[in-house]
């Protein structure tokens, strides 16, 4: 995981709605009109937080067929551990820096 990845996933649990998308998902998923109820949120809002939280790669969205016909997305949690300390910030700056070209790879001189 690079800084950036890092901060993606420190963004995306760091806001009281996502967390309790998180919670109302950890028993299993959910279409998004019934999350929306139990979340009393708007649905474009909650497309918005459930964006951020699959960037992140806590969640993942899926549109399937109902019985009638309807499309719905669902959502379901991903197996995740979130883990911080020292050395899980250490570990994504050296990421970001093994990631990154030398000045004479990408032909900068100016390095």
């Amino acid at each position: 995981m690079n800084s950036e990845e890092l901060l993606a996933l420190l963004s995306a649990v760091g806001h009281a709605q996502r967390l309790r998308v998180i919670a109302e998902l950890a028993d299993g998923r959910l279409y998004v009109s019934e999350l929306a109820r139990r979340l009393e949120m708007s649905r474009p809002l909650l497309y918005m937080h459930l964006d951020r939280l699959e960037k992140a790669g806590l969640v993942v969205g899926r549109l399937e067929l109902s019985e009638d016909g309807k499309a719905l997305k669902y959502f379901e949690l991903t197996p995740f551990e979130l883990k911080l300390n020292v050395d899980t910030v250490l570990g994504a700056l050296r990421e970001d820096r093994s990631g990154a070209a030398s000045p004479q790879e990408t032909g900068d001189a100016d390095g």
